[in-house]
């Protein structure tokens, strides 16, 4: 992608289609002596059913079979579509819609982790999926590709909304049952999948690929549609060496791209990484040489809840240097009770101490495992690292391990941890020092041997900002898929997959929800709040009396702002002046409000250049 104009060209008109913006018809016929293609199942065995998980079952004619032969079929009608209404152009709320005539079906529902700079007081951020509120009757069933909050963290708002089945690993259900619980949510279906199994849901036949990332039980989708196979690599990396012994099943991808791949949407988030990603075994080894230069002190070791590869792991060489080892945080708690319940984590139950004892152990016989690797403001190792943390407190015999990498705008509150650590006289490793963290993301190789097994016709990057997914592009092209071939998606894109290519059709409505529990927060609050962090609030009690020769009177409270008295003074005196005048009384609870706010925005700004949030209330007597 040398050219952005080029880009750009592409974008909005792939292969030259000359249709208009929607087709003729949304169901349009299709030509019937186009050769299909249809990847044939012949001579596998069958790896099990489905398995369900539900409180209240709702298939909406959503039909599971195990593998077998997959005989191609064309709808008569209809145009198969692609709405990206998350996970394009940011790093979050994955969301991605494929539509064909009376059925769409969604692949993943994720969250976006709030910013208390950007939205404060914010609890959580879901994509604006009003465009699938207008096509309610088509929207059919959910497909996870993984139990990450990002990729699922939306569902409990939107299972309310949507009461249709989810498909999705072992993990992938577990994960989300208990999720739903915590929201009190009691209507849901969660359909087990296995590896390699087959779900048809109308027009589509959706395959189950296992692949290898930071959480277990992670797949890719190989969706069968009347327009030819669309496969959403999900995120993934290729580990040869997976701590679970669940290899990326590369000979079925490779099988797949032999019959014919028409677009692959692929992860982007390593795409600047050259060569390939260290496997998460490799990890296993540096903790090993750490827990041994380090017998003396307490271990504490801060890693995300999810990698239950990880977290089995510091079990396992915790236990081989004789220790105990005690959790801390509510979601390392109930994820290493669920991940054990569904036998993905193994650990002697004797090992195990309650976290409220680890002060009654020796510093060298107990592992301390813990949330807080983004040094979120609530979490143990940042409130350890403020001295805020009664039952531990860090000193020059403890030896602290981040087992993660920073999400991208969290850098700066994990390196306030870490000094603050340090200061304290513990000894800290992070990534950038020792081989204690491995990314579950593909770098450059990875991607380009993805590619190079599936060959698609078309390709999409998704799971990336716009940087990514540009990179992403380039990369594609360098593996020989023309540039004509490739777009860039943004937020709220439909595109239209055919015979003649990728086309873009009308925009739709996309962007952020923001909520505050299960309560939508408007942008205008959210400016409020904005304004209020930056140049603080001036709450003006404004007492209006009905005599127009009575005086009326203001009293200012100030809160993030401070007033030089004279200006105080000179704000009383302007707004007592306004209030005065006999057309003021005439005015309406509204337009008093205004003037009042109009008048002293003024005068802070002309001699302070700073705009606080201004609140007048009017009391009229």
């Amino acid at each position: 992608m040398a050219k952005t104009d080029k880009t750009d060209r592409n974008n909005d008109k792939i292969n030259d289609g000359k249709r208009s913006r929607r087709g003729s018809v949304r169901g349009e016929a299709k030509s019937e002596s186009r050769k299909e293609r249809t990847p044939s199942e012949a001579g596998k065995k069958p790896r099990g059913k489905v398995k369900e998980r539900s409180v209240a079952a709702n298939d909406n004619g959503a039909k599971a079979k195990n593998r077998g032969k997959v005989r191609g079929r064309r709808a008569r009608n209809g145009q198969l579509k692609l709405i990206f209404l998350g996970g394009v152009g940011e790093i979050g709320k994955n969301m991605t819609a494929l539509e064909y005539g009376d059925t769409i079906i969604v692949v993943d529902a994720g969250m976006a982790f709030p910013d208390n700079e950007i939205t404060p007081g914010i609890d959580s951020i879901i994509p604006d999926y009003t465009y699938l509120e207008e096509n309610r009757a088509k929207v059919k069933a959910v497909l996870l590709t993984h139990a990450h909050e990002d990729h699922l963290g939306g569902l409990p708002y939107f299972l309310k909304d949507f009461p249709v089945p989810v498909y999705g690993s072992n993990v992938s259900c577990a994960f989300l049952e208990h999720k739903l619980r915590r929201n009190k949510f009691k209507e849901a279906t969660c359909k087990v999948v296995e590896d390699g199994e087959i779900v048809e849901i109308g027009p589509f036949k959706v395959e189950f690929v296992a692949v290898t990332h930071s959480v277990a039980g992670s797949i890719a989708l190989s969706i069968e549609t009347p327009e030819g196979v669309v496969f959403f690599t999900g995120d993934f990396k290729i580990d040869h060496t997976p701590v679970d012994g669940r290899h990326i099943a590369l000979t079925r991808i490779a099988e797949i791209g032999k019959r014919g791949v028409k677009l692959l949407l692929q992860d982007s988030t390593n795409v600047e990484r050259r060569g390939y990603t260290m496997s998460e075994s490799a990890v296993g080894k540096s903790l090993d040489a750490v827990f041994n230069d380090n017998r003396a002190n307490r271990i504490i070791v801060a890693t995300f809840a999810s990698n239950i590869h990880r977290v089995q792991q510091i079990i396992d060489v915790a236990i081989k240097y004789g220790r105990k080892i005690a959790l801390n945080g509510k979601s390392m708690q109930y994820m290493t009770e669920i991940a054990q319940k569904i036998k993905e984590l193994r650990f002697p139950q004797d090992k195990m101490i309650d976290f409220d004892k680890v002060s009654g152990v020796p510093y060298d016989k107990v592992c301390i495992i813990a949330t807080g690797t983004q040094g979120e403001p609530e979490s143990a190792l940042t409130r350890m690292s403020q001295d805020d943390f009664k039952k531990v407190v860090i000193g020059e015999n403890d030896t602290v391990i981040l087992s993660a990498s920073p999400i991208p705008g969290n850098e700066r509150s994990i390196y306030k941890v870490i000094n603050n650590l340090c200061k304290k006289g513990a000894k800290v490793i992070y990534e950038s020092l020792y081989e204690v963290h491995s990314s579950g993301h593909a770098c450059q190789e990875e991607l380009k041997m993805m590619m190079a097994l599936l060959k698609p016709e078309y390709f999409i990057p998704v799971h990336g900002e716009y940087r990514h997914l540009k990179k992403h592009a380039e990369l594609a092209e360098t593996m020989g898929i023309p540039r004509e071939n490739i777009l860039i998606p943004e937020l709220g894109y439909c595109v239209e997959v055919g015979e003649r290519g990728l086309k873009r059709l009308d925009n739709v409505r996309s962007g952020a929800v923001m909520l505050v529990g299960d309560t939508e927060e408007g942008v205008e609050t959210l400016i409020d709040r904005r304004k209020i962090a930056a140049e603080g609030i001036v709450i003006a009690v404004v007492n209006v009396p009905e005599d127009e020769d009575a005086e009326g009177s203001i009293d200012i409270l100030c809160k993030g702002t401070q007033i030089p008295d004279k200006l105080l003074s000179e704000i009383k005196s302007a707004v007592q002046y306004k209030i005065a005048g006999g057309d003021f009384r005439e005015l309406t609870a509204e337009d008093m409000d205004k003037s009042v706010r109009k008048t002293m925005t003024k005068m802070f700004y002309n001699r302070l250049k700073r705009c606080p949030l201004i609140v007048p209330i009017i009391i009229t007597s």
